[in-house]
């Protein structure tokens, strides 16, 4: 994720000479990636990329954190001035308010009441810094929440005290549509003035009159927001189960700021620095007076994750042999603590740590990108080049793609993940955890997504081709599905003989030996489906559709069996061959691919036929007459081509237009 952080903001907690530029770059080697320097009224503020786990870096404080570790290995002194929290009389129950909380969702709650607060312009320091990132100021109070969530990283929330019913909150899931009184799933309108149906299991937050003031996680509720009216603030910082808050935020497509923090799983210990932070900023800005006594829920307070490793083991994957002090000083300088015994080394990783340092891997590539990446020997690969694949599918693939895109087709990615109406539901596989009801079930053809594709480009005039090689999901009870790579494609404004000659096409490309045969099935106009066979084996099919549209399928494996690298090929013949065009008459509903199967089985002085052109019932043929042995007379082609008219006419009731 992107995030801005001013070079003022950032020496408030970092301490060091260093240019920006010299913390750009030093970062950008073994740190979050800064993608550029902007300059601002404000002064420098960097634009900074953070991996998604790393969210302990997506704040002031923990690029300060992570700049103090890393500056000194370029020989920049750098320090980190650490936030230390005000004491805090935190407890189980306060008189204040009365909280029941649902701790599978959310790990810590905590809440202090602030009295006579005064609603107004927050200072320009303050509005000053919120633009810089890219917030805009309101009041004090909101100004307050958004500023302490860009510091540390740490979402907080204010309610109006007074519109707490009861002085009550429940922290729950949100009752899905079969146990709400009203027949559909509960409701709440947050803070933007949307309302919202909720799905079911969402984290929500009632008051004691029962109505849903927050909508957790993701924004407040309207009914309980601060205004200009407000006297007493219920300043609130928490911290959720990610899976609940990353489910609610993508089903509703409501985003956040907030909800983009809670889905990473912030620490929970970081909950403390917020509410010490929060109280003092409202006692400063608002005149607030904050209750002694603090709220806080949490069960389960954080114990420090133990990762042993070997120094072998770190030697071998780096390259390069550090010494026990060396390796100490980086892991203390990110806020491990280590502890030696013999050659095994054991660490204490620190709470803001906690969700991606879980193997012995992980010490090592913390020890590695601080050391530096680009310190690393670069060393050749020695002995012999792998040998490509006897059997790959990869080039194969690569070829059917290549010849389509070479026809005019274009190749599309769609998703494996379709709606409810595009398939058998008692057949097909469901997600347990949809975003939606578009990406509910895993699908079982190609056929939704290339039609869902082609009426996307209803409005081109022109024809258009989309093809797509992808997997296919069949069920198996009691394991996982087959996955089976397919190729589909579907034409737009092209004539049948059209589309079914660029099929023809890439099977004669790939050498393929293959018959058509006629069959109905649905979803395809009756009489206007081929099965595609080769050797006995159902490879494929082809037809028109019922919305009018061409479509082809065929499953990969098979299709790539049945080809052939090279084909087989005859001699040059010695001979010239006489070439003639006829044109027949024939009746309708004549199938023209069994006439010129007849005309091509004739005889063997018929060597090729070729359809060239059509008008009504007319069809001209082009025929090579030809013997192997000899040159054919023109007395001989006559005989060859009045016994070819007879049997066409008998079989067919053709007749020769003149």
């Amino acid at each position: 994720m992107d995030i801005l952080i001013p070079d003022k903001w950032l020496r408030e907690f970092l301490k060091t000479k260093a240019t920006p530029r010299q913390i750009a770059n030093c970062l950008s080697l073994c740190g979050p990636s800064i993608e550029r320097i902007n300059k601002t009224a404000y002064g420098p503020v960097y634009s900074i990329e953070v991996t998604t786990n790393r969210v302990d870096s997506v704040s002031v404080y923990g690029i300060a954190r992570e700049a103090a570790a890393i500056l000194p290995r370029f020989g920049l002194k750098a320090s980190l001035r650490s936030i230390k929290p005000i004491n805090l009389d935190l407890n189980k129950k306060v008189k204040y308010l009365k909280a029941g909380v649902d701790h599978n969702l959310c790990a810590r709650f905590t809440a202090v009441l602030i009295k006579n607060v005064s609603i107004k312009t927050s200072p320009d320091w303050m509005k000053e810094r919120l633009m810089a990132v890219g917030v805009r100021p309101l009041n004090n109070v909101i100004d307050i929440s958004n500023y302490i969530m860009h510091e540390i990283g740490q979402p907080v929330h204010t309610f109006d005290y007074d519109k707490i019913a009861g002085h009550r909150m429940i922290l729950r899931p949100a009752r899905n549509a079969s146990h709400s009184d009203a027949g559909g799933g509960e409701k709440i309108t947050t803070l933007d003035g949307k309302t919202f149906t909720l799905p079911g299991g969402d984290i929500v937050i009632e008051d004691g009159s029962g109505r849903l003031i927050d909508l957790a996680g993701i924004m407040g509720g309207e009914n309980s927001a601060v205004d200009e009216n407000t006297k007493n603030v219920l300043l609130f910082v928490q911290t959720y189960n990610p899976m609940s808050i990353r489910r609610t935020s993508m089903s509703l497509a409501h985003r956040t700021e907030a909800a983009v923090l809670f889905e990473k799983g912030p620490d929970p210990e970081l909950v403390t620095i917020g509410i010490s932070r929060g109280i003092e900023l409202f006692t400063k800005l608002t005149g607030g007076k904050p209750e002694k006594k603090i709220l806080d829920l949490y069960p389960n307070p954080y114990k420090a994750k133990k990762v042993e490793v070997d120094i072998d083991f770190i030697t071998e994957r780096l390259g390069v042999l550090l010494s026990k002090g060396e390796i100490s000083k980086t892991l203390k300088a990110l806020g491990f603590e280590t502890t030696w015994k013999g050659k095994k080394l054991t660490t204490s990783v620190p709470s803001w740590r906690a969700n991606d340092i879980d193997i012995p891997e992980d010490i090592v590539e913390e020890v590695g990108r601080i050391y530096g990446y680009h310190n690393l020997p670069s060393e050749l690969m020695t002995g012999r080049l792998p040998q490509s694949l006897s059997n790959s599918p990869f080039n194969f693939e690569i070829k059917v793609k290549r010849f389509l895109k070479g026809a005019g087709g274009f190749e599309v990615y769609t998703s494996s993940l379709v709606s409810k109406d595009s398939l058998n539901p008692k057949v097909a596989l469901r997600l347990k955890n949809p975003l939606g009801p578009e990406t509910e079930y895993l699908r079982m053809s190609l056929a939704p997504s290339l039609i869902e594709a082609a009426s996307q480009n209803s409005g081109e005039k022109e024809s258009f081709h989309l093809f797509e090689m992808a997997n296919i999901y069949i069920p198996r009870k009691g394991n996982l599905p087959d996955e089976e790579m397919y190729l589909a494609g579907i034409f737009s404004n092209y004539s049948y003989r059209q589309a079914k000659g660029v099929i023809e096409s890439l099977l004669e490309e790939l050498n393929v030996k293959y018959f058509f045969e006629p069959e109905d099935s649905q979803h395809f106009i009756p009489s206007q489906r081929l099965v595609i066979k080769s050797k006995g084996n159902e490879i494929g099919q082809f037809g028109v559709l019922e919305n009018g549209k061409i479509y082809y399928e065929f499953y990969v494996e098979k299709l790539r069996n049945v080809s052939a690298e090279i084909g087989s090929y005859k001699p040059i013949p010695k001979y010239p061959a006489q070439i003639e065009d006829i044109t027949l008459n024939l009746p309708p509903k004549t199938k023209v691919g069994e006439v010129m199967a007849e005309i091509s089985n004739f005889k063997f002085q018929i060597s090729n036929v070729e359809l060239t052109g059509i008008y009504k019932d007319s069809y001209t043929f082009r025929i090579w007459y030809q013997d192997p042995t000899k040159t054919l007379t023109d007395k001989e082609v006559e005989g060859v081509r009045n016994k070819l008219l007879k049997n066409l006419k008998e079989k067919f009731g053709a007749t020769l237009r003149n």
